[in-house]
């Protein structure tokens, strides 16, 4: 089974910067999109920012300007750099995968979670 796994949370201070990684099967990368989601605590899970296979990014306004998502292919591992982090940036940050061929999608796939909190 395809199997995601997000590092790198941890906390800071408002104003700082983290870099999250998500390692999955070399595959992946090249058969699905990928990207970034988050939870706060009572609020519902949201797209920060996905990258396709060859590489378009987009994000969330919230986090436009500030976060940078990329994938190393040699390393089989997918990134969010945070920068100028909020405190409402605080929440549990999960990678996607998303998987389609030419038969359609064939696989949806989420990491366990990473906590990011930020601190004033």
């Amino acid at each position: 089974q395809v199997q995601l796994v997000e590092s790198g949370g941890g906390s800071v201070q408002a104003g700082g910067s983290l870099k999250l990684s998500c390692a999955g099967p070399g595959y992946i990368f090249s058969s699905c999109g990928m990207g970034w989601y988050r939870q706060a605590p009572g609020k519902d899970r949201e797209l920060v920012s996905t990258i396709s296979s060859d590489g378009a990014t987009r994000y969330a306004d919230s986090v436009k300007g500030r976060f940078t998502i990329s994938q190393d292919n040699a390393k089989d591992t997918l990134y969010l750099q945070m920068n100028s982090l909020k405190t409402e940036d605080t929440a549990v940050y999960y990678c996607k995968a998303e998987c389609s061929n030419h038969d359609g999608l064939w696989g949806s796939f989420w990491g366990q979670g990473t906590q990011v909190t930020v601190s004033s």
